[in-house]
């Protein structure tokens, strides 16, 4: 996967209990398991990627023998991808250590910049932020995650760092329920029964059924609070974002401190101009594909 006071500092509360690094987020895991190589499938290809995903917060340099060991590669293996990577510029390496390079962000900005929902989202996203004073994001689902491609914040207002790219669990975040919420019930269920549901905080809901009974009070709502589930004191509120057919395709959200609204508070004078700003985002997104 926010308004007065103007202070930069993050809460003073209790830490999760399970800390997150959104910016660099945990390694993610695989969606499934690998396809036989084969016309469909290119395996060398796919190793590639997963050296790249090999690199992390917890791992931004490693050795060759690392990479090997995360990926599952032999050597000689990781090393062909490495070195192959290094010659196209997407890796840097000291003679011991390689590290990613800038140009690696050219693969994400190419599906940002092949998406023209987020260029006509952001003027809208900085209204409301002006509006509510709160920090507002967009997200879509990647299998158990978010995935954040826009962020508009105000001041820092949480212990992790969050930015484009970065990922949270779907489970516990507000945008994550309101973009469950679009799945099939029993899609729905095994995804949430495979996901490990950790519990950040003394409020984090993680029974499958108590899941499902709240991502299915968000779909007859229409839009998502969560109140403290992923960091304490940390309040979200999101809704949908749909294409001209009606499907959900992205969710937005407004963030803010429990020390300075409760989130019966931010509902009653924040929900009405989140859903509007969501409603205009996906009529414009409409209009531009008509």
């Amino acid at each position: 996967m926010a308004s007065h006071p103007p202070s930069d500092a993050a809460p003073q509360n209790t830490p999760p209990s399970a800390p997150l690094s959104a910016a660099a987020p945990a390694r993610a895991p695989a969606l499934g398991a690998k396809p036989a190589p084969g016309d469909s499938y290119v395996q060398s290809f796919a190793r590639g990627l997963e050296v790249i995903r090999s690199f992390s917060a917890g791992a931004p340099r490693q050795t060759l023998s690392e990479v090997a060991a995360y990926t599952g590669l032999t050597r000689a293996g990781a090393r062909r991808i490495l070195l192959t990577l290094q010659t196209l510029g997407y890796v840097d390496s000291d003679g011991k250590l390689f590290r990613l390079t800038p140009r690696i962000l050219d693969l994400g900005f190419a599906y940002l910049s092949s998406q023209p929902l987020w260029n006509l989202a952001e003027p809208f996203m900085e209204t409301l932020v002006e509006q509510v004073r709160e920090s507002c994001s967009a997200a879509v689902l990647d299998g158990s995650d978010i995935v954040y491609v826009l962020r508009v914040p105000t001041h820092k207002i949480m212990r992790i760092t969050l930015g484009v790219g970065s990922r949270l669990p779907a489970y516990c975040t507000s945008m994550g329920r309101m973009l469950l919420s679009a799945l099939p019930e029993a899609e729905l269920r095994q995804r949430l029964a495979a996901t490990e549901r950790t519990a950040y905080t003394r409020h984090t809901v993680t029974d499958v059924q108590a899941l499902a009974d709240a991502i299915a009070q968000v779909r007859q709502q229409g839009w998502a609070l969560v109140d403290q589930e992923l960091e304490e004191g940390l309040i979200s509120m999101a809704a949908p974002i749909t294409d001209r057919s009606g499907q959900l395709i992205a969710a937005l959200n407004i963030s803010g401190q429990a020390n300075r609204s409760s989130a019966a508070e931010m509902q009653a004078s924040m929900l009405a101009p989140l859903l509007a700003t969501a409603r205009s985002i996906s009529q414009l997104l409409g209009q531009q594909r008509s």
